[in-house]
């Protein structure tokens, strides 16, 4: 059995899910691409093999597509996964669940009538970190109780440039979103309160709405203390850390380079432009994942929509956070 799947967007998400579909994943195919762009979309659809539009809701509502990818901008994730349900049709959607915590609340409303009707979720959020290696043996490790208790947690996300619109609001939605996700799931408890503060400033290219780096904190139900550095202009590369700290020590990601340079007396390695190197297994292993679910008629192992609320509440606390000058809020659960 063959899931044909149809991709929203053509971009950068889009046309990296496209290729994986097609070569890297096995019991599935790419039968449509939509992206407003129609050249864009022709052109991630031909190293399919696909079909082409520049309407996503046709996409939904085409016969040759069974299951949706979603990897359109964060605005229209919800009202496209509206459409999927109404069609009746799995759904991944990239993350995050809607920028809008209302909007996310309406798409867990809708999706738990559903899932009620047909006896089983339609709708899997694309937080790639739980299927990261390294994620997930530092999950196991913690798990298997081999650092003792854990105390703290320190996180560091990096990125040479953000979009040229970046805010402090859109920075916690469409980029520390995936920690928001992640530390609940790697810690095995919710986030209780939050906090966002700032220093210095960069005075390279973020935006004039981006306070760049910026700092948050998240104060796990148990206690403990998680704390994210977010530098979106951070220009040398793409970056991302986590140490946990617990009694017995330490466990954190390495950043293996993918080579290494002996030139001019130097020895030097380079960081990736982006996060997709560093993510590449991660994005094969979620697809992967995904699609055996269907073809097995398996639940989804991948993030739920109410989780994906889930982390869009506590990234609400943050922006109130900012409008309380980086004062604890609670985070509110629906």
């Amino acid at each position: 059995m063959t899931i044909r799947v149809g991709v929203i967007g053509a971009g950068i998400m889009g046309a990296d899910h496209v290729r994986n579909l097609a070569g890297a994943v096995s019991g599935a195919s790419v039968t449509l691409v939509a992206d407003l762009d129609a050249e864009r979309a022709a052109q991630a659809a031909s190293a399919a093999g696909a079909r082409s539009t520049t309407d996503p809701k046709a996409l939904i509502a085409d016969p040759e597509v069974d299951a949706v990818v979603i990897a359109s901008h964060d605005s229209t994730h919800a009202e496209l996964i509206l459409a999927c349900l109404a069609e009746r049709k799995p759904v991944l959607c990239e993350k995050p669940l809607a920028p809008a915590v209302e909007d996310g609340r309406a798409v867990v409303e809708a999706e738990e009538r559903v899932a009620a009707e047909l006896g089983r979720s339609l709708v899997s959020l694309g937080f790639m970190r739980r299927f990261d290696p390294a994620h997930t043996e530092l999950k196991r490790r913690i798990e298997a109780g081999e650092l003792g208790e854990v105390l703290a947690v320190h996180c560091v996300s990096r990125n040479v440039r953000s979009v040229p619109d970046a805010t402090n609001v859109s920075a916690i939605t469409n980029s520390a979103i995936h920690e928001l996700d992640s530390m609940p799931w790697l810690l095995g408890t919710d986030v209780a309160e939050v906090a966002w503060v700032s220093g210095r400033k960069t005075s390279g290219l973020a935006p004039a709405g981006l306070q760049d780096p910026a700092f948050m904190l998240l104060r796990m139900a148990d206690g403990m203390l998680v704390t994210l550095e977010l530098f979106l202009n951070a220009e040398y590369g793409y970056s991302t850390r986590c140490e946990v700290v617990g009694e017995r020590g330490t466990a954190s990601f390495t950043e293996a380079p993918l080579l290494e340079l002996n030139l001019e007396r130097r020895r030097a390695t380079e960081y990736p432009a982006d996060w997709r190197p560093r993510f590449a297994d991660a994005y094969r292993i979620e697809l992967q994942a995904w699609i055996d679910a269907l073809r097995d008629g398996k639940a989804s192992p991948l993030a739920t929509a109410r989780e994906g609320l889930r982390a869009s509440e506590i990234g609400a606390a943050l922006a109130a956070s900012i409008e309380a000058g980086g004062a604890f809020v609670p985070v509110v659960h629906a």
